[in-house]
C-alpha cells in the first residue's frame, strides 16, 4: 500500500457496501495526527512569509528541491502561491489531488514526498483529516496552483512532533504543493459518452452536473452474472485491486428501483479501499478507467446473497444497480 503517513484518516465510505472481515484500507493504516491544541485552537493568521526559496524543479508537478529555512520561522503559517492555477477553487471540506514535498525548517531533511512514488495525494480538507496548517494553506487556492507554506509546530503535528518521521515537537515544517484537482459533493465523471445499446441492461443519464444519475430499469429479468459497462468513459489510470477510491454513486433494486443507498443523497463524497466492498463493486471496477461513470449490475452472489445488511432495504436475493462515478484514486 501507498505511504499516507500525514493523513490521520479516510472517512468510513460505503457502509451498506462494506465487506465483513478485517478492515484492509489505507485508511485502517493512517499512523500519525496533528496535535490537539492545533485542532482545538482558533484559526492561525496567514503571512507571506518567510519561506525557503524552491531553487529546482521549479515548473509545476516537477519534484521541488527547497532551501533550507534561513533564521527562525514565522509562528504563524506562512504561505505563498508559487505558480497560479486557474482551476476550481479549493474550500473547506473539498478533497485535493496533489503532489507534495515535505521537509524541515531547520535543517531542510526531506521526510516524504509523493512525486517519488508517482502518485499524488488525495486527502480532504477538513477538520480531523489532516494537518491543519494543510487546511488554512490551501483553502482559497485554484486547482493547478503551486502553494508553497512554512507550518509552525501548533498547526502541524504539535508538541509532540512525529517520532516516525523524524520530526520534533519544535519543528516548523515546509510544505510544497502542487494542486492537480479538487472535489465535492458537486464533482461528476469527466469523458466520452458511451452509447447503451444493450435492451437487457438499465440506461443512466449522462448528467454531469453533480446531480445524482437517473436509472431506468428495463422490464425484464436481471442478468444472472455481473453486468460491468461505461456510461462516461474517463482517460484517467486503471483502478487495481488493491487501490482506495474515492467516488459519487447511487444504488437501486432492480425489482423495484427502490434507491437504498447514494453518496448524493448525503451531500458528501464516499472513499473506500476495493477490497472493503462486495465482490461486484471489486470486479466491475477493477480495470476501469478513473473519471469515468459505470453501470454496475450486481447478482446476489456477488452481492449480499441471502444475508442483506440488518436496517437496510436491500432483500434477500436482491440484485443491486449502480451508478458509480470514479473520481480519483486515494
Amino acid at each position: 500500500m501507498r505511504r499516507r503517513s500525514l493523513l490521520i484518516a479516510v472517512p468510513a465510505g460505503l457502509v451498506t457496501l462494506a465487506a465483513c472481515g478485517d478492515d484492509k484500507s489505507d485508511s485502517a493504516k493512517a499512523s500519525s495526527s496533528p496535535s490537539a491544541s492545533a485542532s482545538a485552537a482558533k484559526p492561525p493568521k496567514i503571512v507571506d512569509g518567510p519561506l525557503p526559496a524552491i531553487t529546482a524543479g521549479v515548473k509545476f508537478d516537477e519534484k521541488p528541491t527547497v532551501a533550507k529555512g534561513s533564521g527562525e520561522p514565522s509562528k504563524d503559517l506562512a504561505v505563498k502561491t508559487v505558480i497560479a492555477g486557474n482551476g476550481k477553487t479549493i474550500a473547506q471540506g473539498d478533497y485535493v489531488q496533489a503532489n507534495y514535498l515535505g521537509q524541515i525548517w531547520s535543517t531542510a531533511k526531506v521526510f516524504d514526498n509523493s512525486y517519488d512514488r508517482k502518485t499524488p495525494l488525495v486527502f480532504q480538507l477538513s477538520q480531523g483529516s489532516t494537518l491543519e496548517g494543510w487546511r488554512y494553506a490551501l483553502a482559497g487556492k485554484k486547482a493547478g496552483s503551486r502553494v508553497e507554506a512554512a507550518v509552525p509546530p501548533t498547526w502541524g503535528f504539535g508538541a509532540n512532533g512525529n517520532a516516525e518521521l523524524g520530526i520534533k515537537g519544535t519543528d516548523t515544517l515546509v510544505f510544497v504543493f502542487d494542486v492537480q484537482n479538487t472535489f465535492n459533493a458537486k464533482s461528476s465523471a469527466k469523458g466520452k459518452n458511451v452509447p447503451q445499446n444493450d435492451a437487457k441492461l438499465p440506461k443512466v443519464s449522462t448528467n454531469t452536473d453533480g446531480k445524482a444519475p437517473t436509472i431506468d430499469i428495463p422490464k425484464v429479468d436481471p442478468p444472472t452474472g455481473l453486468a460491468a459497462t461505461y456510461i462516461i468513459e474517463g482517460d484517467g489510470p486503471e483502478v487495481a485491486a488493491d487501490d482506495s477510491l474515492l467516488v459519487q454513486y447511487k444504488g437501486v433494486i432492480w425489482d423495484t428501483g427502490k434507491e437504498f443507498d447514494s453518496s448524493y443523497s448525503r451531500d458528501a463524497l464516499s472513499s473506500f479501499g476495493m477490497q472493503q466492498v462486495v465482490k461486484g463493486w471489486q470486479q466491475g471496477m477493477e480495470g476501469k478507467k478513473v473519471g469515468s461513470r459505470l453501470l454496475i449490475v450486481i447478482p446476489p452472489k456477488l452481492g449480499y446473497g441471502d444475508t442483506p445488511p440488518s436496517g437496510s432495504d436491500i432483500k434477500k436475493d436482491s440484485t443491486m444497480v449502480f451508478t458509480v462515478d470514479i473520481l480519483a484514486k486515494m
